[in-house]
Protein backbone atom coordinates (compact mmCIF):
# COMPACT_ATOMS: atom_id res chain seq x y z
CA UNK A 1 0.00 0.00 0.00
CA UNK A 2 1.05 3.44 -0.95
CA UNK A 3 2.06 6.22 2.17
CA UNK A 4 -0.16 8.61 2.78
CA UNK A 5 1.15 12.11 1.48
CA UNK A 6 0.94 15.06 3.98
CA UNK A 7 -1.35 16.49 1.45
CA UNK A 8 -3.91 14.53 1.85
CA UNK A 9 -3.37 14.14 5.49
CA UNK A 10 -4.22 18.20 4.85
CA UNK A 11 -7.00 17.55 2.96
CA UNK A 12 -8.66 14.68 5.00
CA UNK A 13 -8.74 17.01 7.38
CA UNK A 14 -10.03 20.15 5.67
CA UNK A 15 -13.06 17.56 4.50
CA UNK A 16 -13.30 15.66 7.83
CA UNK A 17 -13.56 19.05 10.26
CA UNK A 18 -17.05 20.25 11.28
CA UNK A 19 -15.91 23.49 12.85
CA UNK A 20 -16.74 26.69 10.87
CA UNK A 21 -13.37 26.84 9.38
CA UNK A 22 -10.06 24.89 8.99
CA UNK A 23 -6.36 25.23 8.71
CA UNK A 24 -4.57 21.97 9.21
CA UNK A 25 -0.35 21.93 8.46
CA UNK A 26 1.70 19.05 7.85
CA UNK A 27 5.47 18.87 8.67
CA UNK A 28 7.16 16.23 7.29
CA UNK A 29 10.57 15.67 8.64
CA UNK A 30 13.81 13.69 8.07
CA UNK A 31 16.78 13.78 9.77
CA UNK A 32 20.38 11.96 9.38
CA UNK A 33 23.05 12.60 12.55
CA UNK A 34 26.34 11.43 13.54
CA UNK A 35 27.82 11.33 17.28
CA UNK A 36 31.45 11.06 18.31
CA UNK A 37 32.98 10.84 21.81
CA UNK A 38 36.70 9.68 21.98
CA UNK A 39 37.93 9.67 18.42
CA UNK A 40 34.84 7.30 18.16
CA UNK A 41 31.77 7.56 15.92
CA UNK A 42 29.30 6.49 18.62
CA UNK A 43 26.14 6.83 16.58
CA UNK A 44 24.28 7.64 13.85
CA UNK A 45 21.35 7.65 12.45
CA UNK A 46 18.41 8.75 10.00
CA UNK A 47 14.58 9.60 11.43
CA UNK A 48 11.34 10.73 9.42
CA UNK A 49 8.50 11.80 11.27
CA UNK A 50 5.35 13.78 9.99
CA UNK A 51 3.17 15.81 12.60
CA UNK A 52 0.03 17.30 11.64
CA UNK A 53 -1.55 20.37 14.06
CA UNK A 54 -5.45 20.84 12.95
CA UNK A 55 -6.94 24.49 14.02
CA UNK A 56 -10.44 24.49 14.14
CA UNK A 57 -12.76 27.74 14.52
CA UNK A 58 -16.25 27.83 15.84
CA UNK A 59 -18.45 31.15 16.36
CA UNK A 60 -19.37 31.61 19.37
CA UNK A 61 -20.89 34.62 21.68
CA UNK A 62 -19.02 37.68 21.47
CA UNK A 63 -16.63 36.36 18.45
CA UNK A 64 -14.85 33.30 17.17
CA UNK A 65 -13.19 30.49 19.36
CA UNK A 66 -10.34 28.43 18.22
CA UNK A 67 -8.68 24.95 19.29
CA UNK A 68 -5.40 23.48 18.27
CA UNK A 69 -4.48 20.32 18.34
CA UNK A 70 -1.16 18.73 17.10
CA UNK A 71 0.46 14.92 16.87
CA UNK A 72 2.12 12.96 15.16
CA UNK A 73 0.07 11.51 12.12
CA UNK A 74 0.90 9.78 9.37
CA UNK A 75 -2.63 8.10 8.27
CA UNK A 76 -6.08 9.45 8.22
CA UNK A 77 -7.57 7.73 11.21
CA UNK A 78 -5.05 9.65 13.06
CA UNK A 79 -5.94 13.11 11.44
CA UNK A 80 -9.45 11.90 11.91
CA UNK A 81 -8.65 11.75 15.94
CA UNK A 82 -6.96 14.90 15.82
CA UNK A 83 -9.71 17.05 13.92
CA UNK A 84 -12.45 15.84 16.49
CA UNK A 85 -10.43 17.06 19.27
CA UNK A 86 -9.69 20.52 17.89
CA UNK A 87 -13.38 21.24 17.33
CA UNK A 88 -13.96 19.91 20.60
CA UNK A 89 -11.58 22.17 21.79
CA UNK A 90 -12.69 25.32 19.89
CA UNK A 91 -16.17 24.28 21.14
CA UNK A 92 -15.39 24.28 24.26
CA UNK A 93 -13.21 28.15 24.52
CA UNK A 94 -14.27 31.29 24.58
CA UNK A 95 -14.10 34.30 22.30
CA UNK A 96 -10.40 34.89 21.06
CA UNK A 97 -8.67 37.80 21.29
CA UNK A 98 -7.05 37.40 18.30
CA UNK A 99 -9.53 36.84 16.08
CA UNK A 100 -8.85 38.58 12.51
CA UNK A 101 -10.19 37.12 8.75
CA UNK A 102 -8.53 34.08 7.66
CA UNK A 103 -6.11 34.81 4.95
CA UNK A 104 -7.71 32.89 1.78
CA UNK A 105 -6.84 32.23 -1.88
CA UNK A 106 -3.08 31.64 -2.18
CA UNK A 107 -1.90 28.31 -3.88
CA UNK A 108 2.28 27.32 -3.52
CA UNK A 109 3.20 26.50 -7.60
CA UNK A 110 4.99 23.53 -5.86
CA UNK A 111 1.91 21.98 -3.86
CA UNK A 112 1.51 18.96 -5.08
CA UNK A 113 5.18 18.05 -4.83
CA UNK A 114 6.35 15.25 -2.60
CA UNK A 115 8.33 16.35 0.59
CA UNK A 116 12.10 16.60 -0.07
CA UNK A 117 14.04 14.08 2.20
CA UNK A 118 17.47 13.19 3.72
CA UNK A 119 19.86 10.84 4.16
CA UNK A 120 23.30 9.35 5.57
CA UNK A 121 24.48 10.45 2.02
CA UNK A 122 24.82 14.34 3.46
CA UNK A 123 28.03 13.20 5.40
CA UNK A 124 30.07 11.19 1.94
CA UNK A 125 32.56 14.09 2.01
CA UNK A 126 32.50 14.68 5.76
CA UNK A 127 32.95 11.34 7.38
CA UNK A 128 35.65 10.40 5.32
CA UNK A 129 37.75 13.70 6.28
CA UNK A 130 35.98 13.34 10.08
CA UNK A 131 37.50 9.83 10.42
CA UNK A 132 41.19 11.37 9.40
CA UNK A 133 41.11 13.58 12.29
CA UNK A 134 40.20 11.07 14.47
CA UNK A 135 43.40 9.40 13.70
CA UNK A 136 45.63 12.36 13.96
CA UNK A 137 44.11 13.40 17.27
CA UNK A 138 44.89 10.11 18.62
CA UNK A 139 47.89 10.52 17.69
CA UNK A 140 48.70 13.71 19.14
CA UNK A 141 46.91 13.03 22.56
CA UNK A 142 43.54 14.90 22.33
CA UNK A 143 40.14 13.76 22.22
CA UNK A 144 37.53 14.94 19.83
CA UNK A 145 33.85 15.08 20.69
CA UNK A 146 30.93 16.28 18.57
CA UNK A 147 27.85 15.71 16.82
CA UNK A 148 26.17 16.70 13.44
CA UNK A 149 22.61 17.18 12.26
CA UNK A 150 21.08 17.93 8.96
CA UNK A 151 17.60 17.95 8.87
CA UNK A 152 15.03 18.73 5.97
CA UNK A 153 11.74 19.78 6.93
CA UNK A 154 8.66 20.31 3.97
CA UNK A 155 5.60 22.17 5.77
CA UNK A 156 2.18 21.71 4.03
CA UNK A 157 -0.53 24.52 5.02
CA UNK A 158 -4.11 24.38 3.82
CA UNK A 159 -7.49 26.14 5.05
CA UNK A 160 -10.80 26.06 4.43
CA UNK A 161 -10.70 29.23 2.92
CA UNK A 162 -8.70 28.38 -0.14
CA UNK A 163 -4.80 28.46 1.28
CA UNK A 164 -2.63 25.51 0.09
CA UNK A 165 1.20 26.78 0.40
CA UNK A 166 4.29 24.42 0.90
CA UNK A 167 7.87 25.36 2.27
CA UNK A 168 10.92 23.17 2.29
CA UNK A 169 13.33 23.78 4.76
CA UNK A 170 17.01 22.53 4.89
CA UNK A 171 18.56 22.98 8.51
CA UNK A 172 22.18 21.48 9.86
CA UNK A 173 24.70 22.27 12.05
CA UNK A 174 27.72 21.06 13.53
CA UNK A 175 30.34 21.27 16.49
CA UNK A 176 33.28 19.61 17.54
CA UNK A 177 34.91 20.09 20.85
CA UNK A 178 38.74 19.28 21.62
CA UNK A 179 40.06 18.46 25.13
CA UNK A 180 43.80 17.78 25.90
CA UNK A 181 44.23 13.75 26.96
CA UNK A 182 44.12 14.76 30.73
CA UNK A 183 40.92 16.86 30.43
CA UNK A 184 42.03 19.83 31.53
CA UNK A 185 41.69 22.36 28.36
CA UNK A 186 38.70 22.47 26.47
CA UNK A 187 38.11 23.83 22.82
CA UNK A 188 34.60 24.29 20.79
CA UNK A 189 33.85 25.36 17.38
CA UNK A 190 30.23 25.04 15.85
CA UNK A 191 28.21 26.65 12.60
CA UNK A 192 25.48 26.30 10.72
CA UNK A 193 24.96 24.89 7.04
CA UNK A 194 22.08 24.21 4.67
CA UNK A 195 23.59 21.04 3.08
CA UNK A 196 27.06 20.26 4.44
CA UNK A 197 28.72 20.67 0.92
CA UNK A 198 30.29 23.92 2.78
CA UNK A 199 31.33 21.67 6.40
CA UNK A 200 35.29 21.14 6.31
CA UNK A 201 35.83 18.45 8.82
CA UNK A 202 39.72 19.08 8.72
CA UNK A 203 39.54 22.65 8.93
CA UNK A 204 37.12 22.04 11.31
CA UNK A 205 39.72 19.75 13.46
CA UNK A 206 42.37 22.14 12.74
CA UNK A 207 40.29 25.05 14.47
CA UNK A 208 40.10 23.22 17.75
CA UNK A 209 43.63 21.90 17.60
CA UNK A 210 44.82 25.71 17.43
CA UNK A 211 42.41 26.70 20.06
CA UNK A 212 43.83 23.56 22.16
CA UNK A 213 46.59 24.85 21.90
CA UNK A 214 46.29 28.06 23.33
CA UNK A 215 45.20 27.23 26.11
CA UNK A 216 48.43 25.19 27.36
CA UNK A 217 49.35 28.29 29.04
CA UNK A 218 46.57 28.84 31.69
CA UNK A 219 46.16 32.22 33.63
CA UNK A 220 43.80 33.12 36.43
CA UNK A 221 42.14 36.11 36.47
CA UNK A 222 39.32 37.99 38.55
CA UNK A 223 35.98 39.13 38.36
CA UNK A 224 35.40 42.70 36.52
CA UNK A 225 35.06 44.35 33.56
CA UNK A 226 37.27 43.62 30.44
CA UNK A 227 38.38 44.75 26.99
CA UNK A 228 36.25 42.01 25.43
CA UNK A 229 36.00 40.08 22.09
CA UNK A 230 32.74 38.26 21.11
CA UNK A 231 32.98 36.05 18.40
CA UNK A 232 29.49 35.69 15.55
CA UNK A 233 28.16 32.98 17.42
CA UNK A 234 28.24 34.90 20.74
CA UNK A 235 26.51 37.87 19.23
CA UNK A 236 24.21 35.20 17.95
CA UNK A 237 23.42 34.03 21.31
CA UNK A 238 22.68 37.74 22.45
CA UNK A 239 20.46 38.79 19.33
CA UNK A 240 18.42 35.69 19.25
CA UNK A 241 17.42 36.97 22.95
CA UNK A 242 16.96 40.63 21.53
CA UNK A 243 15.01 39.33 18.96
CA UNK A 244 12.30 36.99 20.93
CA UNK A 245 12.09 40.01 23.37
CA UNK A 246 10.97 42.04 20.62
CA UNK A 247 6.89 41.32 21.19
CA UNK A 248 5.04 44.32 20.02
CA UNK A 249 2.06 43.61 22.86
CA UNK A 250 4.45 43.01 25.67
CA UNK A 251 6.42 46.60 25.42
CA UNK A 252 2.92 48.28 24.51
CA UNK A 253 2.14 47.04 27.96
CA UNK A 254 5.22 48.42 29.44
CA UNK A 255 7.40 45.26 30.50
CA UNK A 256 10.10 45.24 28.00
CA UNK A 257 13.23 47.32 27.18
CA UNK A 258 11.52 48.34 24.00
CA UNK A 259 8.78 50.32 26.24
CA UNK A 260 7.96 53.75 26.34
CA UNK A 261 8.15 55.37 29.54
CA UNK A 262 4.82 56.69 30.14
CA UNK A 263 3.01 54.37 27.44
CA UNK A 264 3.53 52.93 24.10
CA UNK A 265 6.55 51.16 22.41
CA UNK A 266 10.06 52.89 21.32
CA UNK A 267 8.92 52.28 17.51
CA UNK A 268 10.72 55.30 16.06
CA UNK A 269 13.19 55.65 18.62
CA UNK A 270 17.19 55.62 18.37
CA UNK A 271 17.83 52.70 20.56
CA UNK A 272 21.33 51.82 19.82
CA UNK A 273 24.13 53.05 17.72
CA UNK A 274 23.86 54.59 14.50
CA UNK A 275 25.11 52.48 11.72
CA UNK A 276 23.51 49.58 13.51
CA UNK A 277 20.74 47.59 11.61
CA UNK A 278 19.21 44.61 12.47
CA UNK A 279 16.27 42.18 10.32
CA UNK A 280 15.42 39.32 8.93
CA UNK A 281 14.11 38.75 5.55
CA UNK A 282 12.64 34.67 4.66
CA UNK A 283 14.99 35.29 0.75
CA UNK A 284 18.07 36.09 2.96
CA UNK A 285 21.24 34.49 0.77
CA UNK A 286 22.01 31.24 2.65
CA UNK A 287 19.31 31.85 5.20
CA UNK A 288 16.18 31.57 3.33
CA UNK A 289 13.06 30.83 5.55
CA UNK A 290 9.71 30.08 4.96
CA UNK A 291 8.35 33.32 2.93
CA UNK A 292 4.36 32.78 4.73
CA UNK A 293 3.55 32.91 8.44
CA UNK A 294 3.08 29.48 10.14
CA UNK A 295 1.42 29.48 13.57
CA UNK A 296 0.41 26.64 15.52
CA UNK A 297 -1.16 28.34 18.14
CA UNK A 298 -1.40 32.10 19.35
CA UNK A 299 0.86 33.92 21.92
CA UNK A 300 2.26 36.88 22.43
CA UNK A 301 3.91 36.61 19.28
CA UNK A 302 2.11 34.85 17.08
CA UNK A 303 -1.65 34.94 16.25
CA UNK A 304 -3.45 31.61 14.53
CA UNK A 305 -5.36 33.84 12.51
CA UNK A 306 -2.28 35.23 10.60
CA UNK A 307 -1.40 31.98 9.30
CA UNK A 308 -0.55 32.46 5.48
CA UNK A 309 0.18 35.83 5.34
CA UNK A 310 3.19 36.69 3.29
CA UNK A 311 6.55 37.30 4.77
CA UNK A 312 9.28 39.89 3.24
CA UNK A 313 11.99 41.54 4.85
CA UNK A 314 11.90 43.21 7.90
CA UNK A 315 14.24 45.82 9.51
CA UNK A 316 14.23 45.65 13.31
CA UNK A 317 16.63 48.54 13.83
CA UNK A 318 17.98 50.61 11.27
CA UNK A 319 20.76 52.69 11.56
CA UNK A 320 20.27 52.46 15.08
CA UNK A 321 16.56 53.23 15.32
CA UNK A 322 13.62 50.61 16.78
CA UNK A 323 11.86 50.04 13.76
CA UNK A 324 9.32 47.29 13.83
CA UNK A 325 8.68 44.49 16.74
CA UNK A 326 7.34 41.55 16.34
CA UNK A 327 3.30 42.50 15.47
CA UNK A 328 0.73 40.09 14.72
CA UNK A 329 -2.58 41.83 13.66
CA UNK A 330 -4.02 41.95 16.93
CA UNK A 331 -0.98 43.74 18.63
CA UNK A 332 -0.80 46.18 15.35
CA UNK A 333 -4.13 47.16 15.69
CA UNK A 334 -3.23 47.85 19.59
CA UNK A 335 0.02 49.88 18.56
CA UNK A 336 -1.22 51.42 15.40
CA UNK A 337 2.04 49.97 13.78
CA UNK A 338 2.50 47.48 10.25
CA UNK A 339 2.26 43.67 10.93
CA UNK A 340 5.27 42.43 11.09
CA UNK A 341 5.37 39.04 12.03
CA UNK A 342 8.24 36.64 13.11
CA UNK A 343 10.43 35.26 10.54
CA UNK A 344 13.23 32.12 10.79
CA UNK A 345 16.03 34.08 10.38
CA UNK A 346 18.11 37.38 11.76
CA UNK A 347 20.94 39.28 10.40
CA UNK A 348 23.04 41.94 12.10
CA UNK A 349 25.11 44.32 10.33
CA UNK A 350 27.37 47.20 11.42
CA UNK A 351 28.68 50.14 8.77
CA UNK A 352 31.76 50.10 8.12
CA UNK A 353 32.13 46.62 9.90
CA UNK A 354 35.24 44.89 8.12
CA UNK A 355 37.83 41.73 8.35
CA UNK A 356 37.51 38.41 11.44
CA UNK A 357 37.29 38.10 14.70
CA UNK A 358 41.41 37.85 14.31
CA UNK A 359 41.43 40.86 13.06
CA UNK A 360 39.73 42.56 15.96
CA UNK A 361 42.18 40.33 18.22
CA UNK A 362 44.73 41.73 16.53
CA UNK A 363 44.22 45.66 16.91
CA UNK A 364 43.62 44.44 20.66
CA UNK A 365 46.53 46.12 23.23
CA UNK A 366 44.76 43.70 26.38
CA UNK A 367 41.53 41.69 26.71
CA UNK A 368 40.14 38.84 26.51
CA UNK A 369 38.62 36.89 23.50
CA UNK A 370 35.50 34.59 24.29
CA UNK A 371 34.28 31.20 22.67
CA UNK A 372 31.17 30.99 23.44
CA UNK A 373 28.74 31.78 25.82
CA UNK A 374 25.94 29.01 27.22
CA UNK A 375 23.10 28.91 30.01
CA UNK A 376 21.72 32.37 28.98
CA UNK A 377 19.21 33.27 31.54
CA UNK A 378 16.52 37.10 31.58
CA UNK A 379 17.52 38.72 34.59
CA UNK A 380 15.51 42.01 33.90
CA UNK A 381 12.83 42.01 31.07
CA UNK A 382 12.95 46.34 31.23
CA UNK A 383 16.46 46.52 30.67
CA UNK A 384 17.18 43.04 28.50
CA UNK A 385 19.30 42.44 31.29
CA UNK A 386 20.74 38.74 30.48
CA UNK A 387 23.26 36.46 32.68
CA UNK A 388 24.97 33.63 31.57
CA UNK A 389 28.51 31.49 31.81
CA UNK A 390 31.68 31.40 29.43
CA UNK A 391 32.74 27.49 28.53
CA UNK A 392 35.46 26.32 26.44
CA UNK A 393 37.76 28.86 26.03
CA UNK A 394 38.26 32.49 27.33
CA UNK A 395 41.86 33.54 25.81
CA UNK A 396 44.00 36.38 27.11
CA UNK A 397 45.02 38.94 24.21
CA UNK A 398 47.81 40.63 24.48
CA UNK A 399 49.97 43.20 21.91
CA UNK A 400 47.61 41.70 19.50
CA UNK A 401 48.38 37.96 19.86
CA UNK A 402 46.58 35.11 21.85
CA UNK A 403 49.36 33.96 24.84
CA UNK A 404 46.96 31.95 26.80
CA UNK A 405 43.44 31.22 28.28
CA UNK A 406 42.19 32.32 31.36
CA UNK A 407 39.17 31.22 33.69
CA UNK A 408 35.97 30.92 32.44
CA UNK A 409 33.45 33.80 34.26
CA UNK A 410 29.30 34.33 34.69
CA UNK A 411 28.58 37.85 33.23
CA UNK A 412 25.52 40.12 33.07
CA UNK A 413 24.89 42.07 29.95
CA UNK A 414 21.96 43.10 27.79
CA UNK A 415 22.53 43.02 24.19
CA UNK A 416 20.74 46.30 23.32
CA UNK A 417 23.16 47.82 25.42
CA UNK A 418 26.10 46.30 24.51
CA UNK A 419 25.00 47.49 20.89
CA UNK A 420 25.06 50.84 22.20
CA UNK A 421 28.83 49.98 23.86
CA UNK A 422 30.62 48.51 21.57
CA UNK A 423 33.59 49.89 19.56
CA UNK A 424 34.75 47.75 17.12
CA UNK A 425 32.87 45.44 14.90
CA UNK A 426 34.32 42.94 12.20
CA UNK A 427 32.20 41.87 9.00
CA UNK A 428 28.90 40.23 8.67
CA UNK A 429 29.31 36.56 8.45
CA UNK A 430 26.81 33.82 8.69
CA UNK A 431 26.98 32.31 11.95
CA UNK A 432 25.50 29.70 14.74
CA UNK A 433 23.87 29.96 18.29
CA UNK A 434 25.43 27.59 20.46
CA UNK A 435 22.59 28.06 23.21
CA UNK A 436 20.00 28.27 21.00
CA UNK A 437 20.99 27.16 17.16
CA UNK A 438 20.93 22.97 18.33
CA UNK A 439 16.78 23.21 18.55
CA UNK A 440 15.68 26.79 17.79
CA UNK A 441 17.06 29.54 15.72
CA UNK A 442 19.90 28.23 13.55
CA UNK A 443 19.55 30.85 10.60
CA UNK A 444 21.84 34.05 11.86
CA UNK A 445 24.38 36.20 9.99
CA UNK A 446 26.21 38.18 12.86
CA UNK A 447 29.87 40.18 12.91
CA UNK A 448 32.37 39.80 15.59
CA UNK A 449 32.19 42.59 18.25
CA UNK A 450 34.57 44.05 20.84
CA UNK A 451 33.10 45.15 24.05
CA UNK A 452 35.25 47.45 25.95
CA UNK A 453 33.67 47.02 29.45
CA UNK A 454 31.76 43.69 29.18
CA UNK A 455 30.94 42.94 32.80
CA UNK A 456 32.28 39.60 33.68
CA UNK A 457 30.54 39.61 37.32
CA UNK A 458 32.42 36.48 38.68
CA UNK A 459 34.27 33.87 38.62
CA UNK A 460 33.16 30.22 37.34
CA UNK A 461 34.35 26.85 37.85
CA UNK A 462 33.08 25.04 34.50
CA UNK A 463 35.56 23.88 31.92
Amino acid sequence: MSATTPQQLVEHALATSTADDCIAIASDSSSANLRWANNTLTTNGVMVAVEVTVISFVATAGGIATGSVSGSASTLEQVTTLVEAADAAARSATAAEDAAELVADRTSPDWDEAPERTGIAVYDSFAPALGEAFRAATAEDRLLYGFVNHEMVTTYLGSSRGLRLRHAQPTGHYACTAKDIGLSRSAWVGGATRDFRDVDAAAMAEQVKRRLGWAERQIELPAGRYDTILPPSSVADLMIDAYWGAGARVAHEGESVYSRPGGGTRIGERIVKQGVHLYSDPALAGLGSAPFNVAGASDNTESVFDNGLALARTDWIADGTLAALLQTRHSAAMTGQPVTPMIDNLALEVDGGRGTEQDLVAGMERGLLVTCLWYIREVDPQSMLLTGLTRDGVYLVEGGEIVGAVNNFRWNESPIDLLNRFSHASATVPSFSREWGDDYFSRTATPALRIPDFNMSSVSQAL
